[in-house]
């Protein structure tokens, strides 16, 4: 299995605290995925993040619908937690949101490290969809961020 990294980092406006929260509210997750997902949180609120903390999502991609599944295996506020797929579109998906105060606001860094389905075109699929996907997805969340917090 071929692993990848993406990794994304944004200087947000505002305090660790404050952002930290806005993350921790697991409705805010909707607020910053693209539409064109039809991204839907299916675990009735409230969800009270911690670790062990478990979500279910619905969303649609190419048309088809994908049941997704992830816990929160590390809970570190305000500074840190981690989401990692139990079922889903990827054969591995964990999600790292590191949150570090700086001079300027809060320094904001997504780390995911996944794999892709496929077996032997797995390489093709992420060349040709799901990298793109994913730089996509995290370009509209950057968007969405500037715009909540300036």
């Amino acid at each position: 299995m071929r692993l990848y990294i993406f990794e994304s980092e944004a200087i947000l406006n505002r305090p660790v605290a404050e952002i930290f929260d806005f993350f921790s509210s697991a409705g805010n997750l909707e607020v910053v995925t693209p539409p064109w997902l039809n991204f839907r949180i299916l675990t009735p609120p409230p969800i009270k993040m911690q670790a062990g903390t478990r979500i279910d999502y619905r969303l649609r991609l190419y048309g088809i619908p994908i049941s997704w599944k992830t816990e929160i295996t590390v809970w570190e506020p305000p500074h840190r937690f981690v989401d990692t797929q139990l079922k889903g579109p990827y054969r591995k998906w964990v999600h790292e949101h590191r949150f570090e105060e700086t001079g300027q606001g809060t320094r904001m860094t997504d780390r995911v490290e996944y794999a892709v389905p496929g077996l032997i075109f797995a390489p093709l699929i992420h060349k040709f969809f799901v990298g793109r996907d994913v730089e996509r997805i995290f370009a509209y969340r950057r968007v969405r961020l500037d715009e909540i917090f300036g």
